[in-house]
């Protein structure tokens, strides 16, 4: 399993000195790379590498003076860096948080790749990423990972242990990395006793600083660096990167002018793109940030990696689980803006690849809570009607669109419908929505809420309330998703298993258990 500091034993030697020696110039004290290393958004010839300098990361600018230092980069085609295939210095710049993205180019198509830095005498773990095939390709399959809420006070990263150990081409983390609520001397329910943070952890983030700090303890954890390490990430966020719930300019706070909210999100933003493996043109500018982007696995999928937060209408009736608002059903009221919403209409009308994937935050298909009049959730698609209804529209139209969930922290699998109001009517897509990675705590395999919504939503073909990850594999013709959960995350350690496994065929959409 690569990323850990483990593998620089024996070898290190001998690596250190294959690297050429970098400036000395205003070298950092102690080892930099406590973050760990990570690479994402995959190209079929490159990739972006990551990582950032922080010898004590629970400190404003990780322990670092304002300088800016010199970082070594190697990309090999073996994992002892025998073949070094590309290299270069990139900047580690103290006005991001002396973070380095390294975007390379002229790699192979479809083919697996090791990287590693190199500041002065430190070293960082090894990574291991993975090219997408050649546009013009046509593959038999696609192997991916979703996941998303990992609240490090809700337990322990163990599940990223086990997507580490998974043979994947990319893992779709889609939202709340963090959490911006405080965080004990030692990690909430972790209890971690040798966790001694500073009481700066015991704020809510909103400076440029907080957020900083707040990133650098999740990117601390070893089972959160093994995953990075181990495959290429595509990630988009939820709320919990700012606020939870937010809208837009919107705080979740009625008192909160929306000018003051926008600097909140500048700086929410801000170490959001320093902190991941993301391209230069996501770079945030203030407050807004180009999220939204489309990943092509050869003729046999595009992903679409949409953004419900940052150009959504305010939630319909005051926000809230309820019954009767008409609000959410007047028009010109979206969850993806009407730039995003063009964009991804467009891609799939006009799509020459054998499925769509929709990565994405908040639950598309309609929930229905119980009650007479059946309540629904107005922060997912059922607030937001309009744009739902005209996705699915064009997905009636083009076979092969799966939908990619995550924000609620329970398993779904469902179909999807024009109308959901007719059960009898053929699906015209389907949706995985995927469990937290720790939030909610352990978790229950059978939870009465999740019952009842099934009871009054038979398009949700499964419901389950433990902790995991969706294990997806595409092949030219059927889809097939294994839901894998975990007894617990109170505790670490916890085995993975197989809760359930759907199928869905491109020509036929609909979920069937394996």
């Amino acid at each position: 399993m690569l990323g850990r500091r483990g593998l620089f034993t024996a070898g290190s030697a001998a690596l250190v000195a294959a690297m050429t020696p970098m400036p000395a110039l205003a070298a950092p004290a102690g080892d930099p790379f406590t973050l760990g290393v990570a690479s994402g958004d995959p190209l079929p010839e490159g990739v972006v590498l990551w990582t950032r300098l922080a010898p004590r990361p629970f400190e404003p600018a990780g322990g670092l003076p304002k300088a800016d230092y010199p970082v070594k980069w190697q990309v090999a085609e073996d994992e002892r860096f025998a073949r070094v295939v590309k290299d270069g210095t990139a900047t580690a710049a103290a006005a991001y948080g002396h973070s380095v993205h390294v975007d390379v180019h002229g790699l192979r198509p479809g083919r697996d790749y090791f990287y590693r830095f190199r500041t002065d005498r430190h070293v960082s773990p090894a990574g291991r990423t993975r090219t997408a095939p050649a546009r013009t390709a046509k593959p038999e399959r696609l192997r991916f990972a979703v996941a998303s809420c990992q609240n490090y006070t809700d337990g322990w990263f163990t599940a990223h242990r086990h997507l580490a150990a998974e043979d994947l081409d990319v893992l779709f983390f889609l939202g709340d990395y963090i959490y911006e609520g405080a965080v004990s001397r030692h990690g909430g329910d972790r209890d971690d006793a040798s966790l001694r943070l500073p009481d700066t952890f015991e704020l809510a983030t909103d400076t440029l600083d907080l957020y900083r700090m707040r990133y650098a303890l999740y990117r601390t954890d070893p089972d959160l660096q093994a995953a990075h390490a181990a495959v290429p990430w595509a990630l988009t966020w939820d709320d919990h990167e700012v606020e939870d719930n937010y809208a837009a300019a919107a705080s979740r706070h009625d008192d909160v002018p929306a000018g003051d909210f926008l600097v909140h999100r500048a700086n929410a933003y801000r170490a959001y793109w320093e902190n991941q493996p993301l391209r230069r043109p996501r770079q945030p500018a203030g407050p807004d940030m180009p999220l939204h982007r489309k990943l092509r696995f050869g003729d046999l999928a595009d992903a679409y990696v949409l953004d419900t937060r940052q150009y959504r209408t305010d939630q319909a009736c005051g926000d809230g689980i309820l019954a009767g608002c008409r609000q959410r059903e007047e028009r010109g009221r979206t969850v993806l803006g009407p730039g995003q919403r063009a964009w991804l209409l467009n891609g799939l009308a006009t799509s020459q690849v054998r499925w769509n994937l929709l990565a994405q935050q908040v639950m598309m298909a309609e929930c229905r809570y119980g009650g007479e009049a059946g309540r629904l959730d107005m922060d997912k698609w059922d607030g937001y009607p309009g744009d739902r209804a005209a996705i699915l529209a064009t997905a009636a139209r083009v076979p092969g669109t799966v939908v990619l969930t995550g924000d609620i922290h329970f398993n779904y699998a469902a179909d999807l419908r024009t109308d959901f109001s007719r059960p009898e009517t053929p699906p015209v897509a389907v949706e995985l929505v995927g469990t937290s990675i720790t939030s909610g705590g352990d978790g229950l395999d059978v939870v009465p809420k999740l019952q009842q919504q099934q009871r009054h939503s038979p398009h949700l073909r499964f419901t389950n309330g433990q902790r995991g990850y969706v294990r997806c594999e595409l092949t030219r013709d059927t889809l097939r998703a294994d839901f894998r959960v975990l007894p617990h995350v109170t505790r670490p350690g916890a085995p993975i298993t197989t809760r359930a496994t759907f199928v869905s065929e491109r020509a036929r959409p609909g979920l069937v258990k394996a």
